[in-house]
């Protein structure tokens, strides 16, 4: 058995892909990487499928020792990578061999690097997803959500494709200002006009209170004005309004139904700038429609799909 062994971890690292789906239903969350878009280019600059598992790191803290050489792809944050203690430039492929140690520091930008391997680091498919979700016990590394631990092994391809680069053009800067897309919906039109001014017109703080179930914004009280309503079922990005003002943006493992006044979501390509963020970063909320949204996701697909990579042979 050989592939990259866990010699160091925060706790936080998780095996994911793009999420289980059909399964709302249930009551069964979506999971899946955090940043889709930083996600869908590491596998592209490996040549696999977009649906392959892949290591969300949050905020570093990582070692591993690989046991086999490879090509392995980096994209997201800037987490000071290094191989046996040599930078390891971001949004690329490179190559490892049997030996070498692979580490990852405190987030320079961003907040969230994501490591591919050829083919996917092999774990079990639960409910159609290999994506760790632990408060439902779902996926992970061996099927039951628990978390990657040291000593775990990931196992991979001894695959080792020529490295390429991701364009400079398509590579997200993390340390621009930050504004979030928002479709309106909902319970929207039952927010005091005060509040819905201040939605879009004041810096919001991303407060500590975060993780992959959502993420809570600290600023003006923001202030809902109709009658309780009825929990209904909550769509990614979705802002909800809780009885003390605060939005919270819930996220990839969100529980699927909800009764707080909801004033939106944001467009996918947001949740995927969010999941960059980190407790303390500040953004601002903009108000857009579905048909932006929709155009917007579809150039990001295309683009991770067909757009020429940079040869580094």
């Amino acid at each position: 058995m050989s592939g990259l062994k866990i010699e160091k971890t925060l706790g936080l690292a998780q095996l994911q892909d793009r999420g289980r789906f059909g399964i709302r239903h249930l009551g069964v969350t979506q999971g899946g990487a955090l940043d889709w878009v930083a996600a869908g280019w590491a596998n592209r600059l490996l040549g696999n499928d977009a649906d392959c598992a892949l290591l969300e790191i949050p905020f570093g803290g990582v070692s591993l020792l690989c046991q086999q050489r490879s090509t392995l792809a980096l994209t997201g944050a800037d987490l000071q990578a290094t191989l046996d203690g040599q930078p390891v430039t971001n949004w690329q492929s490179f190559r490892v061999a049997a030996g070498q140690t692979l580490a990852f520091g405190p987030a320079r930008s961003g907040a969230r690097g994501y490591l591919a391997a050829p083919g996917g680091f092999e774990a079990p498919r639960m409910l159609s997803s290999r994506s760790e979700v632990r408060r439902e016990q779902l996926g992970g590394l061996h099927g039951d959500g628990s978390p990657l631990r040291q000593g775990h092994l990931l196992r991979m391809s001894d695959a080792t494709p020529a490295p390429v680069a991701v364009p400079p053009h398509h590579i997200p800067d993390y340390l621009a200002p930050v504004c979030l897309n928002v479709i309106l919906g909902a319970q929207i039109a039952l927010f005091s006009g005060q509040s819905l001014f201040d939605l879009f017109n004041q810096l919001w703080q991303v407060d500590q209170r975060a993780d992959r179930m959502g993420l809570r914004l600290l600023g003006k009280t923001l202030r809902y004005q109709g009658p309780p309503i009825i929990s209904e079922g909550i769509p990614l990005g979705a802002i909800q309004v809780p009885a003390d003002g605060q939005p919270i943006i819930l996220l990839n493992d969100r529980q699927t139904i909800g009764g707080y006044p909801r004033l939106g979501a944001l467009t996918p390509a947001s949740v995927a700038r969010l999941g960059q963020c980190a407790p303390g970063e500040q953004l601002r909320l903009k108000p857009t429609t579905r048909y932006r949204a929709h155009a917007q996701r579809a150039a990001i697909v295309q683009a991770i799909a067909h757009a020429p990579l940079t040869s580094l042979s």
